[in-house]
């Protein structure tokens, strides 16, 4: 697949996916380094007298970059990043030029990426998309190339700068417990733009005793597919809320209040009576409810006082026949003197649940 494909299915896909975007917000640092798996350079040696193309196998390399970033909090990220990496030459992949070779492809630049993170509902792992553009340096280090035809070698080595572009897919990792930190892994395709000739020296062909006369070679593209691994912080991420306790999260229950009347001088619950303590033992089921209030009301005077302490009482006792605990139950008789024998106010026991 071209890259030039690779760049258009990304750009659709953070299209896509823009409403579900998952950000960092603000500066972040990022590096990462893995193994390079080089495409076969399409080359051609433009040595005297002789013209070929031929690819040039590079043995498994490595590739490393580091990064500062900026993400403005909707789900974009865009950053400055350096990278370097090399590649041992393998051998030449030529028939029409049949031989081996030795050396080094270094590369070594700048790129500005622009990524998109997805938001997959979890807080484990979070996607990102992106591509990059810039600026690198391919160096032939060290190249040399004999001919398994004639004798002698040739030998170059030289740096080139061209523009870069790169396509990224990879996976952030949030380690738990450490705000701002995640682990990361990363694909990438990158294609140095443009082709890079190098010169040197061969004596290829040339009699034995003869000085080396001055050859080249060109190579027309750096096609690099790497793997990164690499760690990722975000200086801005808020630390996690502390989790609320038990006693903060539950709502506080209500207060309720009943009222539990008695005939006149009696002391017996009635079927009315009844039915408001079934009630109110009910209301004790609410979470949070800790305590029940039971106040017993009659007139002042002894007699009077004493009934109220036998009502209230009373409803205590119905209370726990009901499966109210009665270690959450307060009970007390009280007196009003400001009415008269027998009115409703002083035939009365107030149940308090809280």
């Amino acid at each position: 697949m071209r890259l030039r494909s690779i760049i258009l299915a990304l750009a659709a896909s953070m299209l896509s996916w823009a409403a579900e975007a998952q950000p960092i917000q603000g500066f972040y640092i990022d590096a990462g380094a893995g193994p390079r798996f080089p495409f076969p350079a399409k080359s051609t040696s433009l040595e005297p007298g002789v013209a070929g193309r031929f690819d040039i196998q590079q043995k498994l390399g490595y590739d490393s970059q580091l990064s500062l970033g900026y993400a403005p909090g909707n789900g974009w990220r865009f950053e400055l990043e350096g990278t370097l990496g090399r590649g041992a030459i393998k051998t030449l992949n030529s028939p029409p030029l049949p031989g081996s070779s030795a050396g080094s492809v270094r590369n070594s630049g700048v790129m500005v990426n622009a990524l998109f993170d997805l938001d997959v509902r979890s807080r484990y792992v979070y996607p990102y998309i992106g591509l990059g553009f810039g600026y690198q340096f391919t160096k032939l280090d060290g190249f040399t190339e004999t001919r398994a035809d004639k004798p002698g070698s040739f030998s170059a080595s030289g740096s080139h700068g061209a523009p870069a572009a790169q396509a990224i897919a990879g996976l952030s990792f949030p380690i738990p417990n450490m705000p701002g930190l995640s682990l990361t892994v990363d694909y990438r395709i990158m294609d140095t733009l443009g082709g890079a000739k190098y010169s040197g020296m061969s004596s290829i062909g040339l009699p034995a005793g003869s000085a080396p006369v001055a050859g080249s070679i060109k190579l027309h593209n750096q096609f690099d597919q790497t793997t990164l691994f690499g760690v990722r912080y975000a200086f801005n991420t808020p630390p996690p809320a502390a989790a609320a306790s038990t006693a903060e999260a539950a709502p506080r229950p209500a207060v309720q209040s009943y009222e539990v009347a008695f005939d006149p001088d009696k002391a017996a619950l009635t079927g009315r009576a009844r039915t408001i303590v079934r009630d109110a033992a009910m209301a004790t089921s609410r979470p949070g409810m800790t305590r029940i209030a039971v106040t017993g009301n009659d007139a002042v005077g002894g007699d009077r006082q004493a009934l109220s302490g036998r009502r209230a009482n009373i409803v205590v006792a119905a209370l726990m026949a009901e499966g109210v605990p009665r270690a959450v139950i307060s009970v007390q008789g009280e007196a009003d003197d400001q009415a008269p024998t027998g009115q409703a106010r002083n035939r009365r026991v107030e149940i308090v649940t809280r």
